[in-house]
């Protein structure tokens, strides 16, 4: 009876009395106490962003882990590990990641809609696409070693990456689940039980290498396996939390057969969520690649290799304040509160800026001892400390294009971003990057260099987006997008 109900009423009769509703009620405190909603948004977003930062740090730190307990076991093995982790996750885990992050979009406004029993559809809806997804991810995996060695690697390290891959398969389908679970977490502001999730299980994941590494006769294998039980430990803790805990009573009902309706406008965004996210992940390891063909290949690459991990490292906090405001944006836009969404992207906008000043003056300042980090040759720690005010740059422009993309999910602009990551990276950036290296012959700093030109047209397509931006019509769209949603896939068509 009650899905007859809901396919009797049109999705425009309940947008027109919800928007209605929700304007006269918000337009008129915003204009009058804009100091503090602006104070109340800082602390929101920063109660947000502090648990995901600490998330994306523990849960990247699972393969990084790994990697460093096979270094004990000699070159040979730490180069494979090395090669296999940098191929999956170009060819898996920005993929699955980039297409989990349209829930960003749907979740997020769903509960700001009020309408809670679509974000577990949603997440369901996501979970089996990712699965099917990963099939042929999988499949890619297990001939590592074979499009390693025909691409020009070293046949011995091509051999160990391809056998550390296939070891991986399993964390594919668990890493694809763990990004939808905490996307649904994500977008009710339920940040504190993943912080605790991936805590415990960077912990089990430390003693795991240990005895698979070391104890078991496994060996490097064990590294890999190591990472599938971690991921799949992690989607297993979140899954008990959802299922069981009261936070979640209403977001979760259990399985449902509307969750196999509106795949296809599921797909719609989140292809180009995909595209927006990879294109961006692959311009750096694509960096990585160019280096070994500059003079001097040993240095430059070990070197950009350690400006691309502080690079990483830095990056995790805007990467938290871009989860925040993605929830933030969507949430209000869901509910009808176009104004607190522009708030909302104005706050982080000054938070991300002063993140910067303190980050980019630590590095600035530690430029000449930093490489003592990751080596004791005095050529690569004199290089490093060249290339830290160039990062510090870069860094900048990384973290305001990270919270301005934040905000695109929270829209549901995944298709612009993509469009606009295309051009950033693979027609400025890149391009930029080749003259400078090799035309202007400033090796590993004109790489860098390229990729600063590519995040300036980024930040300069974005923010000219973004302010050219029209909430109250945003709003609107999430509205429609929400209540749209809630109809079978016939109806909606019918509409």
């Amino acid at each position: 009876m009650e899905e007859q109900d809901r396919s009797q009423s049109t999705p425009e009769s309940s947008l027109e009395l919800a928007s209605a509703k929700s304007y006269k009620l918000v337009e008129e405190p915003v204009a009058r106490c804009e100091s503090n909603i602006v104070f109340g948004e800082v602390k929101k977003q920063l109660c947000l962003s502090g648990p995901l930062i600490t998330v994306n740090l523990l849960q990247m730190c699972l393969p990084v882990i790994s990697v460093m307990f096979v270094g004990h076991l000699g070159e040979l093995a730490l180069s494979g590990a090395a090669m296999a982790t940098s191929f999956a996750e170009v060819t898996g885990f920005s993929l699955l990641l980039g297409m989990a992050s349209s829930l960003d979009t749907l979740c997020g406004q769903s509960h700001g809609a009020k309408q809670y029993h679509l974000l577990g559809i949603h997440m369901q809806r996501a979970m089996f696409i990712l699965l099917l997804v990963s099939i042929p991810l999988a499949t890619i995996w297990g001939y590592t070693g074979f499009i390693l060695l025909n691409i020009g690697q070293d046949t011995e390290i091509a051999a160990q990456a391809g056998l550390y891959a296939r070891w991986m398969i399993p964390s594919i389908f668990a890493y694809g689940l763990l990004q939808c679970h905490v996307r649904f977490l994500q977008a009710q502001n339920i940040v504190f039980p993943m912080m605790i999730s991936s805590g415990m299980t960077a912990l089990v994941h430390i003693l795991l290498c240990w005895i698979l590494v070391f104890k078991s006769g496994l060996g490097f294998k064990g590294a890999a396996l190591a990472n599938s039980i971690s991921y799949w430990t992690n989607v297993l803790l979140l899954a008990l939390y959802i299922k069981f805990s009261p936070a979640c009573k209403k977001t979760w009902t259990g399985l449902s057969k509307e969750s196999f309706h509106n795949i296809f406008n599921f797909i719609r965004l989140a292809v180009p969520s995909a595209v927006m996210v990879c294109l961006e992940y692959w311009s750096f390891e694509f960096l990585v690649l160019l280096s070994g063909r500059l003079p001097n290949p040993k240095l430059e690459t070990s070197v950009l290799s350690i400006s691309l991990n502080t690079a990483t490292l830095a990056f995790m906090i805007p990467f938290g304040l871009s989860g925040a405001v993605s929830t933030r944006v969507s949430n209000e836009l869901g509910a009808g509160r176009p104004q607190t969404a522009k708030i909302a992207v104005r706050v982080v906008l000054w938070l991300a800026v002063t993140v910067w000043l303190v980050v980019g003056t630590t590095m600035i300042l530690v430029r000449n001892i930093w490489g003592y980090a990751y080596s004791s040759e005095e050529e690569v720690v004199k290089y490093v400390a060249v290339m830290m005010p160039i990062l510090a740059t870069s860094n900048f422009l990384d973290g305001i294009q990270c919270v301005l993309s934040g905000a695109c999910r929270g829209c549901g602009w995944q298709k612009i971003g993509a469009f606009v990551n295309l051009g950033a990276y693979y027609i400025a950036g890149i391009p930029s990057a080749i003259i400078y290296a090799f035309v202007l012959h400033l090796g590993g700093k004109g790489l860098w260099m390229g990729i600063v030109c590519g995040l300036l047209v980024q930040v300069s397509l974005l923010l000219t987006i973004t302010l050219r931006t029209d909430w109250e019509e945003e709003a609107r769209k999430a509205r429609e997008r929400v209540f749209t949603s809630t109809l079978p896939v016939d109806m909606a068509q019918q509409s």
